[in-house]
């Protein structure tokens, strides 16, 4: 009998044994199976630059294939201040930079338009990311949406000069840019919640003098606000005053008179349809210049001028980087480089960098280094002889000399 309890207490212990493995067993196969895993990431690195003002910031190794803003999201309109150009950016001090998808005549896209975005992102620069609508059959495809949304910017303009009739095309009906944008947005804000989603951008009017073409951009964004609210979401209650709209002001702007500003009366015309005070700051949550510029033919200025182009081209970079940082409202300025007219072939000298990529002087109609402004910056002061520089300098809020006008204009 002993021996027979002996034996039976042995195999009670094996069973308990094996029956505790198997409980632990389970436990374990179903933690691994239906519990939620912490994600393991990369090691982070860290932005060699930021935007001004802001501390330097994280970017995770993506760990997922469908990215996200990879920067800091936007809290203060006023730090977004930069240039349409191309990636990687090609314009030190400037942290934000304007693309165009290759809806746009670009061959951004997939995966090369993800790594151009990464390499700004590397920089230290932010990316609004423009797609051009296609009037037609294709307006509503899908996968340029989808496309964009899955780049990782950390601003989308959903449109351009959806309301100009040119021979491109570029322009929409209120009714189907309505639901281009709807479109466009929530496909956006599905992978990239609260990033800055811009309603398109208003073609280029003058300030001040084109006042009914003003009031038909306006006539057009109601329109398309019935569209919303009856068609897109019937019963809705959605708003352009809502909205951020991109905004481009092509003018001469600070010549042949420093008061001759088109950029300012937009300002005050806009902040009144939007209900806020100009001087309040907070126009800049609406509105976004997209493209700030001059201009050299058909606008008074003589094309055959090299001085007068070359006058009222930097005078209009100031007074137009001027005009937004007093009014906090984003700014790009257009264009990084000059460029070629497709039509008429010739050089359009908008640039702060000349068709191959290379500085230009102040004054483009002399040779570096021929007038140069000593600005103020915190404290010390900066000789300035180029272009990019200027821009970066009036950026970080430096000052121009008392005699900028006569060293530019003599």
């Amino acid at each position: 009998m002993r021996i027979l309890r002996n034996v039976q207490a042995r195999y009670v212990f094996i069973f308990s044994l094996v029956l505790i493995g198997s409980i632990a067993l389970t436990v374990f196969v179903y933690r691994i199976t239906l519990l939620p895993q912490p994600i393991k990431t990369s090691q982070a690195r860290l932005t060699p630059t930021s935007l001004a003002g802001d501390t330097p910031t994280v970017i995770p190794t993506p760990t997922s294939p469908t990215p996200t803003s990879t920067l800091t999201p936007v809290l203060n309109p006023s730090t977004v201040l930069g240039i349409s150009g191309s990636p990687p950016s090609l314009y030190p001090g400037i942290y934000w930079t304007r693309v165009g998808y290759k809806t746009c005549g670009s061959d951004l896209a997939g995966d090369k338009l993800k790594t151009a975005i990464q390499n700004n992102h590397i920089q230290g620069v932010h990316v609004l990311l423009l797609i051009c609508q296609r009037p037609g059959a294709h307006l509503l495809d899908m996968q340029p949406l989808q496309d964009i949304a899955q780049a990782g910017a950390d601003a989308i303009e959903c449109g351009n000069e959806q309301m100009k009739h040119n021979p491109y095309p570029t322009y929409v009906s209120p009714a189907d840019f309505a639901r281009f944008f709807d479109l466009c947005e929530r496909t956006v804000h599905a992978v990239s919640p609260g990033i800055p989603v811009l309603l398109g951008s208003l073609d280029p009017h003058v300030g001040g003098v084109d006042i009914g073409p003003l009031y038909d951009q306006v006539s057009y964004l109601d329109e398309m606000q019935s569209a919303m609210n009856s068609t897109v979401h019937p019963g809705g209650h959605w708003s352009w005053r809502a909205q951020s709209l991109g905004l481009i002001d092509s003018w001469h702007n600070g010549y042949p008179s420093q008061y001759v500003n088109s950029l300012q009366a937009l300002f005050e015309f806009w902040s009144k349809q939007f209900g806020v005070d100009l001087n309040s700051g907070g126009l800049g949550k609406h509105m976004w210049v997209v493209e700030g510029t001059g201009c050299y033919e058909g606008c008074g200025i003589n094309p055959n001028s090299s001085y007068e182009v070359a006058v009222s081209h930097v005078l209009t970079l100031i007074t137009d980087v001027q005009t937004a940082l007093q009014y906090k409202v984003p700014f790009f300025y257009f264009s990084g480089k000059d460029f070629y007219f497709t039509v008429a072939g010739n050089i359009a000298p908008f640039g702060i960098l000349d068709v191959n990529g290379h500085p230009k002087p102040i004054r483009q109609d002399l040779s570096m280094g021929a007038r140069s402004l000593t600005m103020s910056c915190s404290h010390k002061q900066t000789v300035v002889v180029d272009q990019e520089q200027l821009l970066v300098k009036l950026y970080q809020g430096c000052s121009l000399p008392g005699n900028y006008l006569s060293t530019l204009t003599s």
